[in-house]
């Protein structure tokens, strides 16, 4: 995004669906991880009634699925994928040591779908996708910071998830990607306040 030679900036938003399928999970399975990341809206979080080393072994295969959902490409799997029953084609764990994970995802298939189906088109109601307004508002803030320190922003990438979390607010969940609360994105003055810094440290 720029002149022949300048640097580019490329920046992918979404509500993605297999990002918001795992956050549901995360709630209704008392997961804890990340534990920075607040909850989804509307959906309460299982009290864990599990042993520790049960929750344990649980948290870190979620852990390691939800890199994969996040940034496949930066965590790719050692080992062949294999689709998980309930789910479509939106949940796949690898074929060796999610054992358990796997029991656990059993019954929530069709809930967690509707979910996450739900709040995808919600957010392409509201986010005016298509429109040019996502552009917009993160072109406006890269020049803010351009004039601010006086030189062309360095070339980046950054992928923004946004989400009907119950906390407004921006979180890193990715080497390269964000989560933004979806009240936060809807408001122009706060969201641009909130990106700068985000800019700030990738450009």
């Amino acid at each position: 995004m720029g002149a022949a030679g300048a640097p580019e900036w490329l920046i992918r938003e979404d509500a993605g669906q297999p990002v918001l399928l795992a956050l549901y999970l995360r709630q209704v399975l008392g997961i804890r991880s990340p534990e920075e990341l607040p909850h989804l809206r509307g959906i309460p979080p299982r009290p864990v009634e599990r042993e520790d080393a049960a929750q344990s072994i649980l948290e870190r295969q979620w852990r390691e699925y939800w890199a994969m959902t996040v940034e496949p490409q930066a965590h790719p799997s050692p080992v062949p994928l294999d689709l998980v029953d309930e789910y479509d084609t939106l949940l796949a764990l690898p074929i060796e040591g999610f054992d358990e994970l796997r029991a656990e995802l059993a019954g929530h298939g069709s809930e967690a779908l509707a979910f996450a189906q739900s709040a995808h088109a919600r957010y392409r109601r509201d986010g005016h996708v298509g429109s040019g307004s996502a552009y917009r508002a993160y072109a406006s803030a890269i020049a803010e910071y351009e004039r601010q320190i006086g030189r062309r922003a360095h070339s980046f990438e950054l992928n923004v998830q946004v989400l009907p979390l119950a906390q407004r607010g921006v979180w890193w969940i990715g080497s390269l990607t964000i989560a933004v609360t979806d009240s936060l994105r809807g408001d122009v003055v706060a969201f641009d306040a909130a990106i700068h810094p985000i800019i700030a440290e990738l450009a």
